[in-house]
């Protein structure tokens, strides 16, 4: 089944390692944007520098090209994106310019690019699944979530797509409602269900099925094996991740916050500091990672569990970082 077309997998081809090499149509694709896609007021060095990639996404671009263009906000976004095409040149294949940016490059590239990336690995990664649930699970490492507690529930929703509901049919006011952090209205979204989670298939690119995400649920056990098929695909090591409610081990040697505020509230746990009732309340989730290969970790950990944590913000978003399971966990490299 297809899912994700606005990946962009269509654009892109595996080597023979099952990664995704840069070709010139996945750079065509930033091209056209429109940041940088020429209007009809634009002048003639704007027109002739998009030809000129267009013909050949790799070509060579001098200062000079770009300081002939006569709107300078133009000329910076060219700088932007180019500075992204060399970076994915360089390294030849979109999960090895994924990984660099974490590796020690020094670049600036903007957050949405970045998710992009993931969205497209992911749909690489996951290319063969029949499992939505696995699919709406993903959709944490590239999509911001709003999160939804209290009456027995946890329900995690694209925060994108809730923010367009509640300003809908409410034109500026809706817009200044969103601002000040006050909901326009309760928004209704679908929840995926065994029932209906085959709809998914249709709709995968409106992001628009809310999951319930709490313990005993399939999107909690779902995220656990994406971040199994994404460790692997990476790093080449074979994992079993489950979810646990608590972590009550004498022996925590090792964690890893998979967004900015369960990494400072595990840290915090860790280190036997006071954590207050609502913080711990931000954590939604917690995973327990083991080493299928034991020799796949540093010495010192060898053999122990590693423990992974998801929290929300304090105004309900959930951030996952991803590259954080690429960068952190205990890895016995070289």
């Amino acid at each position: 089944m297809e899912f994700w077309k606005s990946a962009g997998m269509h654009l892109v081809e595996r080597d023979a390692n099952g990664w995704l090499k840069v070709t010139a149509d996945y750079l065509r694709a930033y091209l056209t944007r429109p940041e940088i896609h020429p209007v009809e007021e634009s002048c003639a060095a704007e027109h002739a520098l998009f030809e000129k990639l267009m013909a050949d996404p790799f070509a060579a671009v001098s200062n000079d090209e770009l300081k002939a263009i006569a709107d300078h906000d133009t000329a910076d976004n060219y700088r932007v994106v180019l500075a992204f095409r060399d970076h994915l040149a360089r390294h030849g294949t979109v999960e090895s310019s994924y990984a660099a940016l974490f590796a020690g490059d020094t670049i600036s590239i903007p957050p949405v690019f970045i998710d992009q990336m993931a969205h497209l690995i992911l749909c690489n990664i996951l290319a063969d699944t029949d499992d939505v649930m696995q699919l709406r699970a993903a959709e944490l490492f590239f999509r911001e979530q709003a999160v939804t507690t209290g009456d027995d529930q946890l329900m995690l929703a694209d925060q994108e797509i809730v923010e367009m509901r509640s300003q809908s049919g409410f034109g500026g006011l809706g817009q200044l409602l969103a601002e000040a952090g006050t909901p326009a209205r309760e928004i209704a979204l679908d929840v995926m269900t065994g029932e209906n989670k085959s709809a998914y298939w249709k709709r995968s690119d409106q992001f628009d099925m809310a999951v319930d995400f709490r313990f005993t649920q399939p999107a909690s056990d779902a995220l656990g094996r994406v971040m199994e098929a994404w460790t692997s695909h990476f790093l080449g090591i074979r994992t079993r991740i489950q979810a646990v409610k608590s972590i009550r081990d004498e022996s925590w040697s090792w964690h890893v916050g998979c967004d900015q505020e369960s990494t400072k509230i595990l840290n915090c746990l860790y280190n036997g500091e006071d954590v207050a009732e609502a913080d711990l309340y931000r954590i939604i989730a917690l995973y327990r990672m083991e080493f299928l290969d034991p020799a796949d970790m540093m010495e010192q950990v060898r053999g122990k569990p590693v423990y992974l944590g998801v929290a929300m913000t304090t105004d309900r978003k959930l951030v996952f970082k991803p590259q954080n399971l690429l960068t952190n966990l205990p890895i016995q490299r070289g």
